[in-house]
């Protein structure tokens, strides 16, 4: 097999060739003696956090070798499986000091200890798999589910393939203002022919067509100013074909007075507006308080379908049908907001009322699960505790993206942490804080997985699976009908 190793990065990130602009980012490639040993490297994850990672490895260090595991038969993580389809983002290179080795779980297939002994350095890189819970009564009727697990199911994450969504009412409510909340929105109500050329599995594009849902409305415990959501997705969202928002001028009063200096006061401190989150909350008053265009009224009033944003409002109850077999509305507490800044919290207010739906999807959060025993692990922040990206009290064992540092930033907040890791990583190996001596790399897990009937799935491979889907896609005029089924993909391949 040829090693291989891919760069490719997302709308909001860097090109490839671009320099880390951090200001603080030594370079290493030309620090490392050409004398040294070549250093082995196991990143597990080939998400977003393991390739950026893995590319700063390999630019700064000219000997290093590194090995990217993967639990799924497939590369890229959650551009793959969480960017929604209508967001394609990848490009592919190659590099011959780096292999990708799919189907492969640590924590069960191999272990952390296993390939510590391997490898001169570990990069645990692996995300943040699991949702937050909403711990409401209520929360495990039929017709509730994760964000995390709709995004799965439409972008043809094998374990959310069940998830068979019943998509059978007129109202769906999403409990969150972040990006996912906006995007699992807008494909709840885009219409399926603009959906026809993405992506999307050909399962979840089936339900889709026959969906009877014309109302999302998205629930946040705090205010305008307080919203997760980046001003790219909402502008796509008040720009969605055949929908209309729907935002309440009560809702934004006062908040016009507060954006039209740098900064306001609120009892006795000063808090400043960052620009970006000013040009959100720009957008959101003109959405809300100023009277459409033509253009844009005659698009409005012929929509057939709505979305909105329910401020001050927090979840204590998923309300059950009449037969108790589905969910038909939440029961919400009205809230009000106390302290200032990053203080602000949500306090409620005494008031509750319930709002009419047959769907619910939480969008509160992801979380990363613990991968091995012998990993340290934070149950409470969902991370494994790490300085700088060293793993607290584990030599040699390193941690970056979301796992590190907990589920927030874009895709580019990702890089920038991945290369950080990859620095700590190379100053230890400089400094000579890391195993000497050769190590057996790939060689010894290899032999490991084929004593353990596992059968890794190779980057090229992978290309046979990509061409695959790429052609069962042109069929049908798409980019690509994803592969969903493991064991179809171990099939295709002859494993």
């Amino acid at each position: 097999m040829t090693s291989r190793c891919w760069r490719w990065w997302g709308r909001s990130a860097w090109p490839w060739t671009r320099p880390l602009s951090t200001g603080s980012t030594p370079s290493f490639r030309h620090q490392f003696s050409t004398q040294e040993k070549t250093p082995q490297i196991c990143v597990v994850g080939s998400g977003p956090a393991g390739f950026y990672t893995a590319q700063h490895l390999l630019k700064q260090h000219p000997q290093a070798h590194v090995d990217i595991y993967e639990k799924q038969p497939v590369p890229f993580g959650l551009v793959r499986f969480g960017v929604a389809p209508d967001h394609p983002e990848v490009k592919t290179a190659h590099s011959g000091r780096c292999a990708f080795w799919g189907n492969v779980e640590v924590g069960r297939d191999v272990t952390v200890p296993e390939l510590r002994e391997a490898y001169h350095a570990v990069v645990l890189s692996y995300g943040a798999e699991d949702h937050r819970a909403l711990e409401i009564p209520g929360e495990e009727l039929p017709g509730v589910c994760s964000a995390r697990a709709f995004v799965g199911w439409y972008n043809g994450l094998p374990e959310n393939q069940e998830l068979k969504p019943d998509l059978s009412c007129d109202t769906a409510v999403i409990l969150g203002q972040g990006n996912v909340a906006l995007d699992v929105a807008r494909i709840l109500l885009t219409p399926p022919e603009h959906l026809e050329k993405t992506d999307i599995t050909k399962a979840a594009l089936g339900v889709l067509r026959q969906s009877q849902v014309k109302t999302v409305w998205l629930v946040g415990r705090r205010g305008p100013l307080q919203v997760a959501f980046t001003i790219k997705e909402l502008r796509e969202m008040i720009q969605l074909p055949g929908t209309r928002p729907i935002l309440d001028p009560v809702d934004f009063l006062g908040l016009q007075d507060r954006l039209k200096g740098t900064a306001w006061r609120q009892s006795t401190m000063l808090t400043e507006v960052p620009r970006p989150r000013k040009r959100l909350m720009e957008l959101l008053l003109r959405t809300a308080m100023e009277k459409p265009g033509r253009e844009e009224a005659a698009h409005w009033a012929s929509a057939s379908r709505a979305w909105g944003l329910r401020f001050f409002r927090s979840p204590q109850q998923v309300l059950p049908s009449p037969d108790g077999r589905g969910a038909a509305g939440v029961r919400l507490a009205v809230t009000r907001l106390e302290g200032v800044g990053e203080a602000t919290r949500a306090v409620p207010t005494g008031v509750m009322e319930d709002l009419p739906c047959g769907l619910v999807l939480s969008s509160i959060g992801y979380k990363s699960r613990p991968i091995d025993p012998s990993v340290p692990f934070d149950s409470k922040l969902g991370v494994i505790p790490n300085v700088e990206g060293r793993v607290t009290d584990v030599p040699g064992l390193y941690c970056s993206g979301w796992v590190k540092r907990g589920p927030t930033g874009v895709i580019a907040t990702t890089m920038t942490d991945s290369f950080l890791t990859g620095q700590t990583l190379l100053q230890d190996l400089k400094a000579g804080l890391l195993p000497s001596g050769p190590r057996p790399g790939s060689a010894a897990i290899q032999a490991l997985l084929s004593s353990r009937g596992v059968q890794p799935v190779s980057f090229s491979d992978w290309e046979k699976l990509d061409a695959e889907e790429v052609a069962r896609g042109q069929s049908t005029g798409k980019p690509r009908e994803k592969l969903v089924d493991p064991q179809e993909m171990l099939c295709l391949l002859g494993h």
